[in-house]
């Protein structure tokens, strides 16, 4: 009996530590000027992850934070806030979309977007959260960016 028990023991810690293997880290970075010459910006400023995947917000440039936006998270997903400079990890579990900022450079438009497990399910809800004029000018790229990859992901479509 005690041989069964530890082998079960044994075989639920490797399932277990597959499962963790299986899960990626992925990493947004908080710039001051980004790759493509966007000022106050993260980069990548779109993800698609799956559920249980790892963001890292790195600031690589002082003076940035990140925090969830009010209203664009899938229903029963966690909020998130980030110090300022400082490096925020968040491990993304409920399907959908999950927008975010950085408080003192969202009027410049500094968001980002990140899709999770495939789903735009609360697409909709997302784009009515209220936000300053040029971050809802950018939001609304990565809105379509979201879209347009779930069409390329539909059965038949042209890729």
């Amino acid at each position: 009996m005690k041989k069964t028990i530890s082998t079960l023991a044994v075989c639920g810690s490797v399932l277990l530590a597959s499962s963790a293997a299986m899960a990626a880290d992925f990493n947004v970075k908080m710039l001051n000027k980004g790759p493509d010459g966007q000022v106050m910006t993260f980069d990548p400023p779109f993800l698609k992850v799956k559920p249980g995947d790892t963001v890292h917000f790195i600031p690589a440039d002082k003076g940035h934070d990140v925090v969830s936006i009010k209203g664009m998270l899938p229903d029963g997903a966690e909020p998130f806030k980030g110090k300022m400079s400082q490096e925020l990890s968040v491990t993304l579990q409920k399907p959908g979309l999950y927008g975010y900022h950085c408080i003192p450079h969202f009027g410049m438009g500094m968001v980002g977007l990140i899709e999770v497990g495939g789903s735009t399910a609360n697409l909709d809800a997302a784009r009515q959260a209220k936000m300053p004029p040029l971050a809802t000018k950018r939001m609304a790229v990565l809105f379509d960016r979201a879209v347009k990859s779930k069409t390329a992901e539909a059965p038949g479509a042209a890729h």
